[in-house]
């Protein structure tokens, strides 16, 4: 996944309760729903303990839209009231990026 630089990336780092009502399914909806959106460049996300999801913009009113989206926000809304013990957003302008692939065996 590599787009040009600048642009921007919003950093969901996030600790879940034990509650999980819907989850699974609002998250996939959420990451479709995201894809629709103006400016969307794409997705990343990790779990073990700490989960971490990283959606990646073309600029700031882009996620600020995003951000303010109904459905999103009433998902927001659930993650506060049932998902989540703790979280934190952080918002960055990527100036740069690079990248590293080993290459297979024999070639």
């Amino acid at each position: 996944m590599a787009f040009k630089p600048p642009y921007y990336a919003v950093i969901f780092t996030n600790l879940r309760t034990d509650q999980d009502p819907d989850y699974t399914i609002t998250a996939h909806e959420m990451e479709e729903l995201a894809k629709l959106q103006p400016g969307y460049l794409g997705f990343e996300s990790a779990r073990d303990i700490l989960g971490i999801t990283i959606s990646y913009w073309e600029s700031l009113d882009d996620i600020a839209n995003w951000k303010s989206n109904i459905e999103h926000l009433a998902a927001q809304q659930r993650g506060i009231e049932d998902w989540y013990k703790w979280y934190k957003v952080r918002i960055c302008r990527v100036e740069r990026e690079y990248e590293f692939f080993k290459k297979a065996e024999g070639s």
